[in-house]
């Protein structure tokens, strides 16, 4: 396949370290060292779904396609409002989509993961044209009183439509099944005949065990992935690597052995999105017309599961 539209969508509500500092026992000086993050887009008066839907016309305008044309949709979301139908339905219930969808919680690299699927569905000649959006609300997953979580996290949507074509060059899904790093409980409705204890619980994250994961995966999974495409680091143009923390980033950088131009970064005035942190990235490097025909774009991704992926896309 090849993408041919992108997409994205941030609440207008943007809050500074600052701010946090007035309720938190923290400060600027404290995340931005540690985080990269300056500040972050959060979800206050609007809804997840009307992000992903306006995320989703923007794509599919820039690919010159209107909703009856996509043949396949799939949404990547961790947490919305409904627990069924899914926030695909919601979503393409606004714009009009009637084609077949799914939804996929895959956290952080459900991007690269969507993307993988629409290339088998592609492969196997069922569709002409897929449109991916992940729409994530993360700060409504923490703790507002805990310092280590909150700060990292902000909200948002990104879209991309792909068709048939020949630039996706590689893949590489991965997982080390360990579900007690990245985690949130919630108790669901009662019934007469529970009896386990059930409790809630906002995001907990063993900080150290994932930046440490992170690092590793995405490192390997792009030496890996460079080389099955017949390819070598210097012909990567871009990284678009997940915006989990500026400091895994350069962990990752410094661990292929890349100069910092090639890795664009928009983590200081966005925080983590989860799985809309690639598409978002993706979209804003796009419109400042920073890709031109032929470049080599990596994405990798890592996140709760633990899952991490990759990919190498042509231009």
């Amino acid at each position: 396949m090849k993408l041919i539209g992108t997409g994205s969508a941030l609440p207008h509500r943007q809050v500074t370290n600052d701010e946090i500092s007035q309720f938190l026992d923290t400060s600027d000086a404290w995340i931005c060292p540690r985080t990269g993050i300056h500040s972050r887009h959060v979800i206050s008066d609007e809804q997840l779904e009307d992000l992903g839907a306006e995320a989703a016309r923007k794509a599919l305008e820039m690919a010159g396609l209107t909703p009856a044309d996509i043949d396949f949709f799939i949404c990547s979301n961790v947490v919305n409002e409904y627990m069924t139908p899914g926030l695909s339905c919601i979503i393409a219930h606004k714009m009009g989509l009637v084609c077949p969808m799914i939804d996929i919680n895959c956290a952080c690299p459900g991007f690269i993961y969507a993307m993988d699927i629409a290339e088998t569905y592609f492969q196997a000649g069922k569709v002409s044209n897929v449109l991916i959006v992940c729409a994530e609300e993360p700060s409504r997953m923490t703790s507002w009183e805990d310092r280590s979580t909150c700060v990292l996290f902000g909200d948002g949507a990104g879209a991309a439509v792909f068709t048939k074509g020949d630039k996706l060059k590689a893949t590489k899904l991965n997982a080390e099944p360990s579900p007690d790093k990245i985690c949130e409980y919630r108790r669901l409705m009662p019934t007469p005949f529970v009896t386990k204890e059930e409790h809630d619980s906002p995001l907990l994250m063993k900080g150290r065990e994932v930046f440490r994961f992170a690092v590793t995966t995405s490192v390997r999974d792009i030496r890996e992935l460079v080389e099955k495409s017949g390819l070598t680091l210097d012909d990567v143009n871009w990284f678009m690597i997940h915006q989990a923390n500026l400091r895994i980033v350069d962990a990752i950088r410094e661990g292929l052995g890349v100069e910092q131009g090639r890795f664009p970064t928009n983590i200081a005035d966005h925080g983590n999105s989860s799985s809309a942190s690639c598409p978002i990235l993706l979209d804003e490097c796009n419109r400042k017309g920073m890709f031109k025909p032929g470049d080599i774009l990596v994405f990798s991704a890592f996140g709760a599961g633990l899952l991490s992926a990759a990919a190498v896309l042509e231009w």
